[in-house]
């Protein structure tokens, strides 16, 4: 019976042993869960005040004054140079270069011989043709006298008049031929590089040199037929060339075409301009301007403050002695829609929703809405010229 008791002491005090076991995991796993979350909620709090930091803190942009200027609604095109008179010479025969008269780029007056070809026996058919028309005439002559004393009939006087008139038209012929082995300049102007050399065989219609009247020169252009309203001949107009920018050469219209060309609705116009440095030449690709209308006052802006959306234009006007999100005081922003005019190089003309002397953001707005508070620094400024001229790339 003894032994008895004593197993059934030992069976009643199992449980409690594992029981403790269990308790501390219980106990360890809830401090463990209780710190994970404890850090994630520390984690967070610290995420929202750097966020709240962010977003009170200032953001940077570049600004600008509206101001009041004068504006001259124009038209702009591009177009291309073209002399007045101009001509790639050549000979009209075939033969081989007897002697170039000229140098490469030099200016010749009109009728100056610039090159012939070899005459071979050309003079001495001319010769041969020019006596028989001389022996031709005499006979005629006397036969004028024979037909005065009635020794001839009527039909001999005429049959030798027809034989002075053939023989005469053949030293005609014969003096046009020797002229077309030889090149003259048809105009004064100035020459181009020479294109062949003298013992060099040219068939008829060989480029020897071209030849251009420069002063004064045309430039060629295009404007949309919107513009025909406001073209007349004696406009004035200016223009600009690659070759020198910054450099501005003012001429005068001189014609508008006739018709507008149906596939682009364009219609090409002429200008004049003087040219005694030379400096324009023709092939140079030109961009004209020509003014439109009355000069107006318009408030301007730099493009660059307009921000593009599907339902408007807008500025951010910069508001001074706001508030921020911190509470400080701050300058603020406010974004406004705006109408705008015309553009002029960098700038654009506002119409309505900017008054002149408001401070208004010209880069950076990707950043901004409505209260923001920033911080403006102008040491880089948007371009903002009446006539940008960018270097070539």
């Amino acid at each position: 019976m003894e032994n008895a008791s004593a197993d059934d002491g030992k069976m009643t005090a199992s449980p409690g042993a594992m029981i403790k076991p269990l308790l501390i995991l219980f106990i360890a796993v809830t401090v463990i869960l209780g710190g994970v979350f404890a850090w994630r909620a520390f984690i967070g709090k610290m995420m929202k005040q750097g966020m709240a930091a962010a977003a009170s803190a200032p953001q940077t942009v570049s600004t600008t004054t509206a101001a009041t200027a004068s504006w001259q609604a124009e038209f702009q095109a591009t177009g291309s140079v073209r002399a007045v008179r101009g001509a790639d010479l050549s000979a009209q025969a075939s033969g081989v270069v007897d002697k170039i008269a000229f140098e490469s780029g030099s200016d010749v007056a009109a009728g100056a011989v610039l090159l012939t070809l070899k005459p071979n026996d050309d003079p001495a058919k001319l010769a041969e043709l020019k006596a028989a028309a001389e022996l031709a005439e005499i006979n005629y002559k006397r036969d004028q006298e024979q037909f005065a004393a009635q020794a001839i009939s009527q039909a001999t006087l005429d049959s030798d008049l027809a034989t002075l008139k053939s023989d005469r038209a053949q030293v005609a012929a014969q003096q046009a031929l020797i002229e077309e082995k030889i090149v003259k300049a048809p105009f004064a102007g100035k020459l181009g590089i020479r294109q062949v050399d003298e013992g060099q065989y040219l068939t008829a219609g060989t480029a020897v040199v071209t030849l251009q009247a420069l002063d004064p020169i045309f430039i060629d252009f295009y404007v949309p037929q919107q513009a025909l309203a406001h073209l007349k001949a004696g406009q004035a107009v200016t223009a600009g060339v690659d070759a020198y920018p910054g450099t501005t050469f003012s001429g005068v219209m001189t014609s508008v075409n006739s018709k507008v060309d149906a596939a682009s609705r364009t219609v090409q116009v002429r200008a004049s301009f003087h040219n005694a440095d030379r400096r324009l030449v023709p092939g140079m690709y030109a961009t004209v301007r020509i003014a439109a209308g009355e000069p107006t006052t318009a408030i301007t802006l730099p493009q660059t403050a307009i921000t593009k959306n599907p339902y408007g234009d807008t500025v951010f006007v910069v508001q001074q002695g706001g508030t921020g999100a911190n509470g400080k005081p701050s300058s603020t922003v406010q974004q406004r829609f705006v109408t705008l005019g015309a553009t002029r190089g960098d700038q654009v003309a506002v119409l309505s929703g900017v008054t002149a002397g408001e401070i208004v953001v010209t880069a950076g707005q990707m950043k901004l809405h409505n209260g923001v508070a920033v911080a403006v620094n102008n040491a880089v400024e948007p371009r903002d010229d009446i006539s940008p001229t960018p270097p070539n790339q």
